[in-house]
């Protein structure tokens, strides 16, 4: 495998390019941490950041499935699970 397709394989599968690709990538870890760490306060002191976990994970669940579909016909739309905002 080339190490040109490693780098472009992925994005280009998803309809990004490599710079694209990262930029979301990033997005997403920064809210995933911001999620994560508000996890963590809630774990301690269960009063505070009641919903910020919960809100965090449908938010990225929104940007990466909802909005992807939406660019993918529905054939090539990866499949939403349908538990999510159910348990949340």
């Amino acid at each position: 495998m080339s190490l040109k397709r490693l780098f472009t394989e992925h994005p280009a599968s998803v309809g990004e390019s490599y710079a694209a690709h990262g930029l979301h990538a990033l997005s997403f870890g920064t809210l995933m941490l911001q999620g994560a760490l508000a996890c963590f306060v809630h774990a301690v002191c269960p009063w505070l950041c009641t919903t910020v976990g919960s809100r965090t994970v449908l938010r990225l669940h929104d940007r990466m499935i909802v909005n992807r579909s939406a660019r993918f016909n529905q054939t090539e739309a990866p499949t939403e699970p349908t538990f999510l905002a159910e348990h949340i």
